[in-house]
């Protein structure tokens, strides 16, 4: 089945984005990144907490962009490493809870190939279109990156970057274990429950 992967955006979001978070996790999906960058220390800590109390007993797993320390003072199910965070590999081979999570970032067939290398359990490949968000990084990848990556893939691919609903399942098609997206995921909760729907049908 494939899964949904949502990462948060308070900035860009029209409710409470703990609100929105407990709306992801209602409508089952799968992943939830806590992406806010900009928050304080304990700010980020009680949200990350919050989170993982809202998920208790549900299908979602609360993850948290970068910071181990958060997600292992809060309890969380992993961590999304970026381009420059610490490699998924010196993490791996620190973290007892052979469970943990780690994503990574990556935006090529060799940032893929070393990620996965390293221990990753997953990776977001992006972006896939084009995305106001990611239009410093250079044009888009295409659906043949995406194909080309999940062909030598022994990890789920998670398509990143101007997804939506009459896109997505392209994603999907061309390998894609899964969809990861902020706008496409934060919205009302009844086009929440639809999208998620359809990606998991």
């Amino acid at each position: 089945m494939p899964l949904a992967y949502y990462i948060t955006d308070r900035q860009s979001c029209s409710l409470p984005i703990i609100q929105q978070i407990r709306q992801a996790i209602d409508t089952s999906i799968d992943l939830i990144q806590i992406r806010e960058k900009d928050l304080a220390t304990r700010s980020l800590l009680e949200l990350a907490q919050a989170a993982r109390d809202c998920a208790k007993g549900s299908r979602s797993k609360i993850l948290i962009n970068d910071r181990l320390d958060i997600a292992l003072a809060a309890g969380l199910d992993g961590v999304q490493l970026g381009h420059h965070s610490i490699p998924a590999g010196t993490l791996r081979e620190r973290l007892a809870e052979k469970d943990f999570l780690i994503g990574v970032s990556v935006h090529s067939l060799d940032e893929f190939l070393q990620a996965e290398s390293q221990g990753a359990s997953f990776v977001t490949l992006g972006p896939v279109f084009a995305t106001p968000s990611k239009a410093a990084y250079g044009p888009p990848l295409g659906l043949e990156v995406l194909r080309r990556v999940c062909q030598r893939a022994t990890i789920p691919v998670f398509a990143l970057g101007g997804i939506e609903l009459q896109n997505y399942q392209a994603c999907l098609a061309s390998g894609a274990a899964g969809i990861a997206a902020i706008r496409l995921f934060q919205t009302s909760e009844a086009a929440l429950k639809e999208v998620v729907n359809a990606i998991h049908n």
